[in-house]
């Protein structure tokens, strides 16, 4: 006969091993959505910037349009220019200045490797384009001889065409800690990180497929 002490005893254990097992599930869902298990495993454009990641996460999302419709959202990105199509309001708060395109602007299409990539007003922010394959890949990066930081990242955009004339769409961070606190950092925020990506990836989707509404600017 099993005692209420037993019960007690035996609860404790089995609660910590139940949060484990959810926290590992919903870890794996939140680093890899959208992506197959090939997509993961696989190596994509801009993985030899970083000899080994302490993190990766990949996500992807499937675009019913070519890859070449899909391309020059990925081409505007920025802050000062298309934006990065997430939550505007939520990266203005934090004092991005961050304005999503709704169009296609040809004259922030010309992007090539070594290019300042702006993520906010601040230069200190500023992430470099580290390879461009025209209509297919675009990889930011850690700009080289900066000043060391508490991690190496990099940040990839790559477009799959498939048979049927739509286009997969892959978005990989890599992370690379330097020192031993910067886990702290990230990955308390991964859950964030994921809820931004994958609103980028839909909004780049909807954009690519023509079905976008206009984003609203909060002053």
């Amino acid at each position: 006969m099993i005692s209420s002490r037993n019960v007690k005893q035996l609860a404790g254990p089995a609660v910590v091993t139940a949060a484990g097992i959810l926290g590992f599930l919903l870890r794996r869902f939140y680093l890899r959505w959208g992506a197959t298990d090939a997509e993961v495993d696989g190596g994509l454009p801009g993985d030899d910037f970083l000899g080994a990641a302490d993190l990766q996460a990949t996500r992807a999302v499937s675009i019913e349009a070519p890859a070449h419709a899909v391309w020059p959202w990925l081409a505007q990105m920025g802050q000062g220019r298309g934006g990065l199509y997430s939550y505007d309001f939520l990266e203005n708060l934090m004092g991005l200045d961050i304005h999503s395109a709704d169009r296609i602007h040809p004259e922030w299409q010309d992007i090539k490797a070594g290019d300042r990539f702006h993520l906010a007003p601040a230069a200190s922010a500023d992430l470099e384009v580290g390879l461009v394959d025209q209509g297919s890949a675009l990889v930011l990066r850690v700009p080289p001889g900066a000043p060391p930081g508490p991690f190496d990242f990099t940040w990839a955009y790559v477009l799959r065409p498939q048979p049927d004339g739509t286009t997969r769409l892959l978005v990989r961070e890599r992370y690379a800690y330097r020192q031993w606190w910067p886990p702290c950092m990230v990955e308390a925020v991964e859950v964030v990180s994921f809820m931004m990506s994958r609103r980028m990836l839909r909004g780049i989707r909807s954009r690519a497929e023509g079905t976008a509404t206009p984003s609203v600017s909060l002053p």
